[in-house]
């Protein structure tokens, strides 16, 4: 196994002494239960995708669904998932659950994340399908500037998404990607915060901050919530050619677009809309239309409110020692 020493880097802004392994993850834990459903919506009903990311889920479960048929196609019977970052393991837990549906008789995911709480609520959510046969689906605390324990190429399809790799300095992003292209055999799929995307305080809604400001030379951001609670932390934002850049020496890009050019902008509010608005099927569609149209376009992709990319691993890449 390919072993990778990671060292700290240092960073002049005074706040982010604090922006350490441990800040992280209190911050999540901290978060606890509520940050669940902010990320994913409701844990029990896997594909409702009703969360308040919901038009970017579906399309991102678009892509995974569409890899695991492609697998599954090639006359496979088993498959090996890594998420980085799986917060909840609500994203695990869709892949497996899908993966037993097209007939995998052979199942192994694990996630890991800084957060012990988030882990222990991976954990408990996914007890029941983890005793089903065929399936190993396992949750451990981890971060992700350290070498991964997988094996070279033997992971079939790794998951990188949302904030996760928004919390890393700058300076550990391509090690970091490296480390995906030494154990990943297959896709890679990467979802970032991009340059021009709407703000967010990436552990629950936006109107649960009373104050926040991003620090855009020092990648941190700010915030104070409504019950007074405070946050400090990394927080990059990315454009489409630096995501691009970090994962292409050891993948080949298949997909780099925007999600979520125009839905999240111009979609009804039922807290505020009336119920004709928000039903309006004509509108719909043309916001579909739009995304579909606009969302590999370079004078919009950074300004979606994320950055979806997909890479297949390279063959025969030399693997950093």
């Amino acid at each position: 196994m390919t072993t990778i020493i990671r060292t700290k880097s240092r960073h002049s802004h005074p706040l982010l002494e604090e922006a350490t392994l441990s800040n992280i993850a209190g911050i999540y834990d901290a978060a606890g239960d509520a940050y669940v459903a902010y990320a994913d919506g409701d844990p029990r009903q896997l594909f409702a995708f009703d969360g308040l990311h919901a038009y970017a889920d579906r399309r991102l479960w678009t892509v995974l669904a569409e890899l695991l048929r492609r697998r599954r196609a090639s006359g496979a019977t088993s498959i090996r998932v890594l998420d980085a970052g799986c917060g909840p393991g609500t994203w695990l837990r869709r892949v497996v659950a899908h993966a037993q549906t097209l007939g995998f008789t052979s199942i192994s995911a694990r996630g890991f994340d800084v957060s012990q709480r988030q882990i222990r609520s991976a954990r408990f959510l996914s007890r029941e399908q983890n005793a089903l046969p065929g399936v190993s689906l396992t949750f451990d605390v981890a971060d992700l500037e350290y070498a991964l324990r997988e094996r070279d190429a033997s992971v079939d399809l790794t998951l990188c998404l949302y904030s996760v790799l928004s919390h890393l300095p700058v300076a550990s992003l391509a090690e970091v990607c490296s480390e995906f292209a030494r154990v990943t055999a297959g896709h890679v799929v990467a979802t970032v915060r991009p340059v021009g995307s709407t703000p967010t305080i990436f552990v629950d809604s936006i109107e649960k901050a009373r104050r926040f400001q991003r620090d855009e030379q020092a990648d941190w951001c700010d915030i104070e919530m409504e019950n007074g609670r405070r946050i400090g932390a990394r927080f990059h934002l990315f454009e489409a050619a630096e995501l691009r850049r970090y994962f292409a020496d050891g993948f080949e890009i298949e997909d780099l677009r925007g999600l979520d050019l125009f839905h999240g902008r111009f979609s009804p509010d039922r807290r505020w809309n009336p119920a004709s608005v928000s039903a309006n099927a004509q509108l719909c569609g043309e916001l579909a239309r739009l995304e579909d149209t606009f969302s590999t376009n370079p004078s919009f992709m950074e300004r979606a409110a994320h950055l979806l990319l997909v890479g297949q691993r390279r063959p025969g890449i030399a693997l950093q020692t």
